[in-house]
């Protein structure tokens, strides 16, 4: 309580604050929900007649819990801690930091071990259980044996085997999240000044999700920062203690100050790189709704521009997944750090998209089932050499003598999907009736049992050499897949010229792209994916009309679709599109699955929510 102009004036645990007898009126009629953030109260103000108190003073009472009320659920499910004494509460909010983060909680490793052997059995029951599918399309079957054809497209199609559980929906299930890979998460939290009220309030019941959707194996620590950075939970296991702790952690939450984004990924990684123990996952999650304030320049000090390279954690890429806050927060940064990490970026225009934007990414986290992919490939005719390997932002390699290449396709979530195109020149070959072209083949680890995984059998790529053909049938697959390459260029170059100043090329350069893929087979065909990305390309070109849209929200947006095609991963965009619209691709039935559960555990009366429920395209246009 404090006082305002003559009116006592009561601030709720989500920061608002109204007047006293406004707001206790309110709550006479049974209404215990905030009228601007609609969270939860668990504690009501309530003016006693026959009070007992003084001078007739308010007293708070705590709230009854409802029974539907998704938030306060999270709450009320975990029994009151039985904390040990060596764990106080007071002690993760108010005492100063240790300097090394070797703090974190001991894994499970025995029942980790267990585990192992349980699903290590299962593989070997079923071998459909951890094998990845790869599949490849010529750009055509056959080819005169008199012609010679260069930059001739194969594609390579990975698909991620199920989840270890077989089901998606099952995967997050209390009895299944012992049979999946557990995660390490750290929260990269921005509580500056301009997160106060339904920012910051929007914020806590997304963390809260997050909490609850946690299983026992994995660990959480929570990094909040604002002029400065703290770290204000430490790694621990999301027991149902831990995730009271988490809980209470994320609710003591308050806003102020500046926006230090380089100051709070250097705490992340500190968290992850002193941690004694290691989960087979590792990820950061970044959040910010403003312009990085402070800098890091490069150690030569060419550039003012933050070096965030040498802010990420050392070692083994750790992803960051950054989540670009309203229309002011700096994009260009947030898409850099997760560009070089190898993480997403999002960018959440509408507030209340953030819950299931949240959702989406641990639907993916807490669905690893290969980890460090890589496909290597070689010539297959002595005569034939590779001419390009296009894979996006995923690293590459070819030989001196482009005969052998690889792809590092990384860490695939449950039934994700990953298309590269390698282009060769075909050479003439009067000798034969087919030829060989490319043998593929595709390593990886999995996750759980750490093993390295060999597919048994090379995919080789063969085509017909036949002395005369008729009319050549472009393969559907391979035609789709160029059409999202050259719409990722488009994309690129549009931007490029935005940030040039000149909206009106980047406008023509999208609008040429658009028209470009509508006269594709796949386009005259009906694909899906082509009609999204032509969709996507229209919607670029309206929020490049002008300076101020461009600034706004076309720059985030165009960053945000070009994260999501460069790794072929699901970025959330609570955007305008209209309903037919289909531009959230990649997206696996985990993480639609996990987006699910944020929709329908939304309390109150949501606003509008933006990010639809979409499926990855499929590797074959449907009929």
């Amino acid at each position: 309580m404090k006082p305002g102009q003559g009116h006592a004036i009561f601030t709720a645990e989500c920061s608002h604050s109204f007047h006293f007898h406004c707001i206790t009126s309110n709550v006479k009629h049974g209404n215990q929900i905030c009228p601007v953030c609609r969270g939860k109260w668990k504690e009501i103000p309530f003016q006693s007649p026959a009070s007992d108190l003084p001078n007739g003073r308010s007293r708070i009472n705590p709230a009854d819990w409802p029974r539907d009320d998704a938030w306060t659920t999270v709450v009320r499910r975990l029994p009151s801690p039985r904390l040990d004494p060596t764990r106080q509460i007071s002690s993760l909010f108010h005492t100063s930091e240790p300097g090394t983060f070797d703090d974190d909680e001991v894994l499970d490793l025995q029942h980790e071990t267990t585990e192992e052997n349980v699903f290590a059995n299962d593989a070997t029951k079923n071998n459909s259980i951890g094998a990845i599918e790869v599949k490849t399309y010529p750009e055509v079957s056959a080819i005169p044996r008199a012609t010679c054809h260069n930059n001739f497209a194969i594609l390579i199609h990975l698909k991620a085997p199920h989840p270890s559980g077989g089901r998606s929906e099952t995967m997050f299930s209390p009895t299944t999240q012992n049979s999946r890979a557990p995660v390490d998460l750290v929260t990269v939290l921005d509580v500056s000044g301009s997160m106060a009220g339904t920012k910051i309030a929007l914020l806590k019941r997304a963390m809260g999700f997050v909490i609850q959707h946690l299983g026992p194996s994995d660990r959480l620590s929570v990094i909040a920062f604002s002029s400065t950075a703290r770290r204000l939970f430490p790694l621990r296991r999301m027991t149902e203690t831990g995730r009271q702790e988490a809980l209470q952690a994320v609710n003591s939450l308050t806003s102020n100050g500046g926006t230090n984004i380089a100051e709070g990924l250097r705490k992340a990684a500190k968290v992850i790189g002193d941690r004694k123990w290691k989960n087979p996952v590792g990820s950061i999650i970044l959040l910010s709704d403003g312009q990085d304030t402070y800098t890091v320049t490069s150690p030569s000090g060419a550039h003012s521009r933050t070096d965030y390279r040498s802010l990420l954690p050392a070692g083994p890429c750790i992803p960051v997944h950054a989540f670009g806050f309203g229309a002011d927060h700096d994009a260009s940064s947030m898409h850099s750090i997760s560009d070089i990490s190898g993480g997403t970026f999002s960018f959440i225009e509408a507030e209340g998209v953030i819950q299931d934007a949240f959702a989406q990414c641990i639907g993916g986290l807490l669905s690893v089932v290969v980890q460090e992919a890589c496909l290597k490939f070689q010539c297959a005719h002595p005569n034939l050499v590779i001419n390009s390997i296009k894979a996006g932002s995923y690293r590459t390699s070819m030989a001196a003598d482009a005969k052998t290449g690889s792809i590092d396709a990384g860490d695939l979530y449950a039934e994700e999907e990953r298309d590269f195109l390698v282009t060769v020149n075909v050479p003439v070959d009067e000798s034969c009736d087919e030829m060989s072209l490319l043998e593929v083949q595709c390593i990886y680890r999995d996750p759980i049992s750490k093993e390295i995984v060999s597919l048994e059998e090379a995919n080789e790529v063969k085509i017909q050499r036949p002395t005369i053909i008729g009319q050549t049938v472009v393969s559907m697959e391979v035609d789709r897949q160029r059409n999202r390459l050259r719409a990722a260029e488009a994309m690129a170059e549009a931007k490029s010229a935005a940030e040039h100043g000149d909206l009106t090329a980047a406008v023509s350069l999208l609008e040429s792209c658009r028209r470009a893929l509508s006269e594709t087979i796949s386009a005259q065909a009906g694909d899906r994916l082509c009609i999204a990305l032509c969709a996507e390309l229209k919607e670029m070109q309206e929020r490049m009309a002008n300076r101020r849209v461009y600034e706004s929200s076309g720059r985030a947006y165009v960053l945000s679709g070009l994260s999501s095609h460069s790794w072929q991963r699901a970025t959330a965009r609570g955007d305008s599109t209209n309903s037919t619209s289909l531009v959230q691709a990649y997206q696996t039935p985990t993480m639609t699955d996990m987006v699910t559960r944020s929709q329908t555990m939304f309390f109150g009366n949501p606003p509008q929510r933006k990010l639809r429920q979409t499926q990855s395209f499929p590797a074959h246009p449907e009929a």
